[in-house]
């Protein structure tokens, strides 16, 4: 038995993602957890809420409420959006706790005393109409680079250059709209991520079988131009995780906090302690899974994330804990995705543009969004959510392909054997040559999921799903039945041992439908099917069925044209 460690991105607290943030890690995480676990592995899936930072206080002071109020909250709503879609994590935990509290002071720590962290007083922007220094993203300005008038302090996403505020010309605050800014000195902490470059790049290097995508920004940011920058790891905020070094003071870092993107990784961590604490369980159990020392050594690790959060995943975070000195796991692998744009444009959070996780589950049941979101995956290049296409794979591949074999042949076995499986009859040459066909895909479908390819493991699954309609199409039991309705039991038995065998297969794509297939077969047998022919053979003569309600109902034109409309602007 293998043991997979699965990690998500952790959605940020201010508000409710879209679909584009759950396709781009939380969803495709959840696929693999739920394939690992299928085939007997064990797995330990975790994820949590990004908690600290200005964001979170611009939120609760928007929402009238204390920032630790707020967060709350709002970790209960994710919390809550995230069961809706079937989310599997074994911990949804968050990066205010004491775990997390606890773990990052004790890395920057360690981090000290290997001399990669450096205190430097720098000069930093400090807003007098919003009383308080901005952080990088909360100053806008024209870019000297390229001239882009909305460039952000810490990077122009016009022509993506890394910049200072100070680079910025006529800057403003972000949150007031103020000129009215000075610079200041303030003291801060420095993780000195230069001094590790050759380390991290050599990593890097080793990871032959990462995605481009991911390797390819790693080693830009490695590489280019003066390559990889030290950063700072603290801010002057009320809100996040004081300065320690581990449990001890840090002497003139008094009333600052770590910076949100130093200690969010670190929750991945904290996380599994969440876990154990709320299991009941000791130390012992999450440290097995994140510690070489003390059994992690076997553990395969993998994170699924969106490529803005690369460079933070493979250099930042793999600097804090290789730079500790202690035998933390490493990720073996990192799943990175390109974006899900929306009909002709971009999801936006701030314009409301798009569908976002609550409202999706408002108007239909989560598997038709996974469906779709996975078999669209934004792997190789961004792709594009439109709601014809939404249409036509739910409407052909959920609806005719999958729902239709199983109404089909439930209700023909029903009008004509009665709600049991039927005897008689034998296979011949077409049962035979369906089981070696349906045994080379489902190789396939593994072999795709293994490797972590969603779109082809989505190809393979509804290939498998296409064989058995048309074997019904070409043995016709409808027909047979009135000449030979022994052959016809056969080939309806067959049919509906399908039926179980899809369930199994398709759990990790839409775990609703399947439960559904399971619950109409009356069975709580969800063995992995290693042989094709034993499997179709799990439902003896007797095993009593029900006809089980619609699987997946058709979007009409009306209903796609209604939510094209609702869903183009302003999120009220």
């Amino acid at each position: 038995m293998a043991r997979h460690l699965i990690t998500s991105a952790i959605p940020y607290i201010n508000g409710i993602k879209h679909l584009g943030n759950l396709v781009g890690s939380q969803l495709p995480a959840d696929l693999f957890a739920r394939f690992q676990r299928s085939r007997g592995n064990e797995v330990l899936f975790l994820c949590a809420t990004d908690e600290h930072g200005t964001p979170a206080e611009l939120a609760a002071a928007k929402a009238g409420k204390p920032v630790a109020e707020y967060c709350a909250e709002m970790h209960a709503v994710q919390a809550g959006i995230a069961k809706g879609f079937g989310l599997s994590f074994d911990h949804f935990g968050r990066s205010s706790s004491p775990q997390n509290h606890a773990l990052t002071q004790h890395l920057a720590g360690k981090l000290f005393e290997a001399g990669l962290i450096e205190e430097v007083i720098e000069k930093q922007v400090y807003s007098n109409a919003d009383k308080r220094f901005l952080p990088d993203r909360y100053i806008e300005g024209t870019c000297p680079n390229c001239g882009y008038d909305k460039a952000r302090g810490d990077q122009c996403e016009n022509c993506t250059k890394q910049l200072d505020p100070t680079d910025l010309i006529d800057p403003r605050s972000a949150i007031s709209g103020s000129t009215d800014l000075e610079v200041r000195e303030t003291k801060h902490l420095f993780l000195r991520q230069s001094q590790m470059r050759d380390k991290l790049n050599a990593w890097i290097d080793s990871k032959t079988d990462w995605p481009i995508l991911t390797t390819s920004i790693a080693r830009k940011w490695l590489n280019d131009g003066d390559g990889l920058r030290d950063r700072g790891i603290t801010r002057d905020l009320d809100w996040g995780i004081p300065v320690k070094r581990g449990t001890e003071d840090w002497p003139g870092m008094e009333g600052k906090v770590f910076y949100v993107w130093f200690d969010a990784p670190i929750e991945y961590i904290a996380c599994a302690g969440e876990w154990a604490e709320a299991n009941g369980l000791d130390d012992a159990a999450w440290e097995r899974w994140w510690r070489t020392e003390r059994g992690a050594g076997d553990v395969r690790y993998t994170q699924f994330m969106g490529k803005d959060n690369v460079p933070f995943h493979t250099l930042s975070f793999p600097a804090t804990i290789m730079g500790s000195g202690e035998d933390w796991k490493l990720v073996d692998y990192i799943k990175s995705f390109n974006y899900l744009n929306y009909d002709g444009g971009q999801f936006s959070t701030s314009q409301g543009r798009g569908v976002f996780m609550d409202q999706a589950l408002e108007i239909l049941p989560a598997d038709y969004w996974r469906w779709w979101l996975l078999s669209h995956a934004p792997e190789s290049s961004d792709s594009e959510f439109t709601w014809e296409n939404f249409q036509a794979s739910v409407n052909k591949d959920l609806a005719d392909v999958l729902g239709n074999f199983v109404s089909r042949v439930t209700k023909f076995c029903r009008s004509k054997f009665g709600e049991e499986i039927p005897a008689g009859g034998a296979y011949g040459p077409e049962e035979t040559a369906l089981i070696e066909r349906l045994t080379a895909r489902l190789r396939e479908y593994e072999g795709h999921m293994d490797a972590m390819e969603v779109r082809k493991s989505a190809a393979a699954l509804r290939a498998i799903w296409v064989e058995g309609n048309e074997y019904l199409q070409n043995a016709a039991p409808w027909s047979t039945f009135k000449e030979n309705p022994e052959q016809a039991a056969m080939q309806i038995r067959l049919a509906l041992n399908l039926i179980r065998l899809y369930a199994v297969l398709s759990a990790p794509f839409i775990p609703g439908a399947a439960a559904s297939m399971l619950n109409a077969m009356q069975t709580e047998d969800d063995s992995w099917p290693d042989d094709i022919g034993a499997a179709l053979e799990t439902f003896a003569p007797g095993h009593a069925f029900t006809v089980p309600e619609v699987l997946f109902s058709k979007i009409t034109d009306e209903a796609r044209e209604d939510w094209q409309s609702r869903f183009s602007g302003q999120r009220s």
